[in-house]
């Protein structure tokens, strides 16, 4: 580039051109060097098979991708590995926002894998943005000790959308990590509240975590939440907060008994620990094991297996059915005419919702 602070007119004055500066990229570098071949359905399961953790996290991406080829993939790698599932103890924990979830995860995993061995699934979900779809995925954080355990897998999952606390392919991720060898699959869920019964759905165990003085009594016996818990703990038990912590203890005790008898027989215990000192870990583990051995005893292990099973053949079925008619080409442009009627008053949203099922319906006729 020519300077014009050389022409004649500027007697004595010289610039030199710059030195020309080199590509950020490096020239030797092969493009494709790093580029990952895509292993087919076999070999993933033959890696999730084997333990290879690499491969489960990917074939858990795929699982979770909503992409029609990858959907397909993972189906197939989903029902080989089928065989290889259901030899593990599944174990949802939720409780309000700030209850110690991940505190307590990271706590009780490192006890269960020191006292009994095996090795630890934990399927965090973390809620998603209503307004830019994202997640901080950041639970793992939390989870200091476990996080960097040989024999632990810790996987953050966004709930894109999906209601119940839990992530929509959460319980197709449970049978790959029970493939892979892990015998203990924690669920922590988002901690939305009273309604996590997709969570409950699940899991053999239903781990319910709360602390001492967030409401009055009347919190203890609302339904929901509460009514399909099979074991309650009241973290934080440490410090001047022990009293408050074994006072609401009493009062959920007192509350449980206002509930009808659960279908297993099990009465729910309440216990009371702190996830950050790590007192009263071993009380929890005990009852969970004394639960899985009451339930597996009277043939309730099974039952709520099959139901399950049944359960999310159902939801399997809304979830297409509702993909299907929203991916519909007819539907898709008549939906805009539909929204614009109901805004101007044309029509109810009822009316405009059962004109677009009829055009649905009669389309598939043709």
């Amino acid at each position: 580039m020519e300077h014009p602070e050389n022409s004649a007119e500027y007697a004595g004055l010289q610039v030199n051109s710059g030195v020309e500066q080199p590509s950020i990229i490096n020239p030797y570098l092969k493009r494709n060097r790093f580029r990952r071949r895509e292993l087919s359905a076999a070999e993933m399961v033959e890696g999730i098979v084997k333990g290879d953790v690499t491969i489960l996290s990917q074939a858990v991406t795929l699982v979770e991708s909503v992409n029609p080829d990858h959907q397909a993939k993972a189906q197939e790698v989903i029902n080989k590995c089928l065989p290889y599932s259901g030899n593990s103890i599944r174990i949802g924990i939720s409780g309000v926002p700030g209850a110690g979830k991940s505190t307590s995860i990271d706590a009780f995993g490192i006890h269960v894998l020191k006292e009994h061995g095996g090795r630890l699934a934990v399927l965090a979900i973390d809620p998603s943005s209503e307004r830019t779809k994202g997640s901080i995925l950041g639970d793992k954080t939390r989870m200091e000790k476990l996080s960097v355990h040989p024999d632990s897998f810790i996987r953050p999952s966004p709930t894109a959308g999906s209601l119940g606390g839990v992530a929509r392919k959460t319980r197709e991720t449970i049978i790959l990590c029970e493939a892979a060898g892990f015998d203990k699959i924690f669920v922590e869920t988002v901690g939305v509240g009273q309604s996590e019964t997709a969570c409950h759905s699940m899991v053999d165990f239903f781990l319910l975590l709360q602390v001492a003085g967030t409401g009055d009594e009347l919190q203890g016996i609302k339904r929901g939440i509460m009514e399909i818990s099979d074991g309650i703990v009241i973290n934080k038990c440490d410090g001047d907060n022990v009293d408050r912590c074994h006072m609401a203890a009493t009062n959920f005790r007192n509350a449980l008994h206002f509930f009808p008898k659960s279908e297993s027989g099990w009465m729910p215990q309440v216990l009371c620990y702190s996830g950050f000192f790590g007192t009263g870990i071993k009380e929890v583990w005990d009852m969970i094991y004394e639960y899985v051995d009451f339930v597996k005893a009277n043939g309730y292990f099974d039952y709520r297996r099959n139901e399950q099973s049944k359960y999310w053949m159902y939801e399997t079925i809304n979830e297409q059915l509702r993909l299907k008619f929203y991916n519909n080409p007819v539907i898709r442009q008549q939906l805009q005419d539909a929204e614009r009627s109901v805004l101007a008053g044309q029509q109810t949203s009822f009316t405009a919702a059962q004109e677009l099922l009829d055009n649905y319906y009669a389309h598939l006729k043709e």
